[in-house]
């Protein structure tokens, strides 16, 4: 089922989403005569994409994807320049899904495919989420600094998380270009294919992820989030009263049954 967001001028770009396999928003970046660079008619599509991936009981996990040969050469700055001046991040002021989770983030997991020009918001969208396959062509810069300012979209935090501090101010503080080989080796992705395989590889991922029990899925990506926001006490002492909380469910008993019975488990997210 295809439902791409509609009521957007083509200079303005829009946001499409597509559920596959029943339980997977696909969400794709289409503005590729300006190398998929984001417009604020852009973000607001997107925040909403993102929030229906959470909401929605029947969606399990979201892919991040783009249109045409580029992921994206980041924001427009012209069209964003107001509204960075005036601090406005229109997720927060909306109290919706932030797609950098910088505010509130996503509770499902999120495959991004990444392929030719990667820039800036491009890496903080990625970063963002939980799993990124990348082609081989992809081209990466954090370059902020040569427009005269500074990443505000997670990369100063999520490059050290991944990379280490070495590595982050070697690519932070120099704005270069780097490659698919080179984002690897740091961490940045976990797995680069060919060009034009990365999409098929997401997708393939993403059906790994819908084989687990959503409510599981979602409670594992959550204890690892609260582990690096409060420590690891923090995350111990939620073990318990989370694990209490879905034994109770029907997937549960499903996942025992199945195991049991000897055959792949049917889950439903109940």
């Amino acid at each position: 089922m295809s439902d791409a967001t509609a009521g957007s001028a083509p200079d303005l770009g829009r946001i499409t989403t597509e559920v596959a396999d029943d339980h997977i928003l696909e969400i794709g970046i289409d503005r590729c005569h300006k190398l998929n660079g984001f417009t604020p008619e852009m973000m607001a599509q997107l925040v909403d994409a993102y929030t229906r991936l959470d909401e929605d009981p029947d969606l399990w996990v979201g892919v991040l994807y783009a249109w045409g040969s580029h992921f994206t050469a980041g924001l427009d700055l012209p069209r964003f320049a107001a509204r960075m001046a005036g601090g406005e991040r229109s997720s927060q002021q909306r109290g919706m899904v932030d797609p950098t989770a910088l505010g509130r983030a996503c509770r499902k997991p999120i495959v991004t495919a990444v392929k030719g020009i990667t820039y800036t918001l491009g890496i903080e969208l990625m970063l963002a989420g939980d799993i990124v396959v990348a082609a081989d062509d992809c081209r990466f810069s954090q370059l902020e600094p040569l427009r005269g300012i500074h990443a505000t979209g997670g990369a100063t935090i999520r490059f050290v998380e991944r990379g280490g501090w070495g590595n982050a101010m070697y690519h932070l503080l120099t704005s270069d270009e780097f490659d698919a080989g080179e984002a690897h080796r740091i961490g940045l992705v976990q797995e680069v294919v060919a060009a034009g395989a990365e999409l098929d590889r997401a997708r393939e991922l993403a059906r790994k992820i819908c084989e687990g029990a959503p409510l599981a899925v979602q409670a594992t990506k959550e204890s690892s989030a609260r582990y690096l926001a409060e420590g690891q006490e923090a995350a111990i002492a939620a073990f318990s009263a989370t694990q209490a909380k879905l034994a109770a469910t029907d997937d549960f008993r499903e996942g025992f049954a199945s195991f049991r019975e000897k055959r792949p488990p049917r889950f439903t997210g109940r």
